[in-house]
């Protein structure tokens, strides 16, 4: 072969191997992985943000809805560490070891029991570990509460490259101190002057998203877990001072507006009779009492008026980095609104305005009459797997993959915790795991929700779904759910017709409901769910460990 004749065949090799290079380029740029921000809050009803309802100041959540999807039906767990548990591994809580809850700094590990253990079990893998195989960095800041006195059940040990937060449960917001403290990376810090919890857990994040830039340009996952609006309810003046007095119409009033909004923007079935709210009427309390019951549910609006002002900011710091368009962000709340405090909640007003002076980490609640109104137009709240303790917003927010049409649409078919796993890997590409770290894995009972956020309207779920908590029961089966609070009875209810479960049909359909009664005690069996013989927060712990002690000729 001549010079001439092997120098342009090289040419000609050489063209080949740079359009070839540029197409791969291109299918890899075309192909880029988002970036995935899942933000959850804490003990947040179903109707307190404005795009759900609420007259809660929410402008830079509801612009996440309106440039995004609402999904009309989702659902966590009913409790603030069972749901962290299943979101985080795509699991039922009980496969997790947090079949009830999760240890304290008072209280270490409930029960010996693996469903029951109180920490994450090495059956399980966290989202951060399954996308950390598929080449994400992975952050973490907030609220962890799955597993306090073992540090390998911490964040850095379940996959997270970075975290700041509190590794137990409720917390103070203005000086959280030991043993319910901040944690970075490891290591306890303390809280500096100036410091609030909402800002601070906003501040870190977009700290590491920051490093994580400067570092390379792998995309990143990012759990940002407020422990806002939990109690001890803890705003600040300036937010307290702009819900001052707008409570004061009393929660039937509050509810009454939000279901007008929920029905005029087609959230909610004109048809459905609202549940009917639980407490005394509000004319028949005293000035005094109308007062510190406005003040409360106010600080409970400031907390979640603070948690938008964070979103709003983080908003902007991803765009003013260049990642706004392929970050995709999730938003939702851990269980409905928290009826504990009692009827009218707890906190007088000098601590509501003075958080400083509250010693014991309950501090202000609203109790069970705001609970109800914030779950509007539904039964029951925390605790519970009435639409009222498990029904949350999920706003679903991407620009590059939501298509233009669907952007500010609700989302129809139901989804729940589990899903949330199985659509991160979904959207990075990844596989879960069958094996990690030498031990077997349960595989995930979540299905990924990318065909809903990218516009189909066919249901995720054509099989059963099923949730357990403190002896509470559910089942969704289509449009039937099947429900149980504790003590019973079983009540079946179509949720298409009658999703504020207000129609009990176990009676009218007993052939179905006996035969979703079974499926649901199979479920339980296969999960290791236990009744214990008292089931009363850390009482039922008490009274299981007693129980287990007695011969085998005593128990019954």
């Amino acid at each position: 072969m001549s010079i001439c004749r092997k120098r342009n065949l090289l040419l000609v090799l050489l063209c080949l191997i740079t359009l070839v290079g540029v197409s791969v380029r291109a299918d890899a740029s075309s192909a880029r992985r988002p970036n995935i921000v899942i933000i959850m809050v804490d003990d947040m009803g179903f109707s307190d943000i404005g795009c759900y309802g609420g007259e809660i100041d929410t402008p830079n959540i509801d612009r996440l809805a309106a440039n995004g999807l609402r999904f009309k039906q989702f659902y966590n767990t009913g409790r603030c560490c069972p749901t962290r548990a299943s979101l985080m591994t795509g699991l039922h809580p009980h496969q997790t070891g947090l079949g009830h809850m999760t240890e304290t700094p008072d209280t270490p590990s409930p029960l010996e029991n693996e469903p029951y253990q109180g920490y994450l079990n090495n059956r399980c893998v966290t989202i951060a570990q399954a996308l950390k195989r598929s080449g994400y960095h992975t952050l973490m800041t907030g609220k962890w509460h799955l597993g306090y006195s073992r540090d390998d059940c911490w964040p850095l040990e379940r996959g997270f490259d970075k975290y700041f937060g509190i590794l137990s449960g409720a917390s103070d917001y203005f000086k959280p101190a030991s043993p319910r403290g901040l944690t970075f990376m490891d290591q306890p810090v303390e809280a500096p002057d100036g410091f609030y919890v909402t800002d601070a857990f906003t501040d870190y994040a977009t700290r590491f998203i920051a490093e994580s830039a400067e570092q390379d340009d792998k995309p990143f996952f990012l759990y940002l877990a407020y422990n806002a609006p939990h109690w001890p309810l803890e705003p600040k003046a300036k937010d307290l001072k702009k819900y001052e007095g707008k409570y004061s119409v009393g929660w039937d009033e509050i509810s009454k507006r939000r279901l007008a909004r929920q029905r005029k923007m087609g959230l909610i079935d004109p048809d459905w009779t609202p549940a009917p709210h639980e407490g005394p009427d509000w004319d028949s309390l005293s000035k005094d009492e109308k007062h510190i019951l406005d003040l409360r549910m106010a600080a409970y609006a400031a907390c979640i008026d603070s948690i938008d002002q964070n979103i709003g900011k983080f908003v902007r710091k991803l765009k003013a980095m260049g990642k706004y368009d392929d970050t995709i962000i999730f938003f939702l709340s851990d269980n409905g609104a928290c009826q504990e405090g009692g009827t009218l909640g707890k906190g007088t007003e000098a601590q509501i305005r003075n958080p400083m002076l509250t010693e014991d980490v309950a501090g202000p609640r609203c109790g069970r009459v705001w609970a109800n109104a914030s779950n509007t137009p539904f039964r029951l709240y925390k605790h519970y797997l009435h639409e009222g303790g498990m029904a949350t917003p999920l706003i679903v927010h991407w620009p590059d993959g939501i298509p233009k049409g669907k952007h500010g649409s609700f989302v129809e078919p139901f989804g729940y915790l589990p899903d949330l796993m199985p659509t991160c890997l979904d959207l990075a590409g990844g596989e879960y795991p069958r094996h990690f770290d030498g031990h077997y894995v349960y595989p995930t009972v979540g299905k990924s929700l990318v065909p809903l956020i990218k516009g189909s309207g066919k249901p995720v779920h054509t099989e059963p779904v099923f949730w357990e908590h403190e002896q509470n029961r559910a089942m969704r089966d289509g449009k039937w759910k099947l429900v149980w609070a504790f003590e019973g009875p079983w009540e079946l209810f179509d949720m298409e017709a009658d999703r504020t479960e207000m129609n009990n049909l176990f009676g009218k359909m007993p052939r179905r409901a006996a035969e979703m009664q079974r499926t649901w005690e199979s479920w339980a069996r296969r999960t290791g769910v236990q009744f214990q013989p008292s089931f009363n927060s850390y009482e039922m712990i008490k009274a299981y460990k007693a129980y287990q002690e007695l011969g085998p000729d005593k128990k019954r």
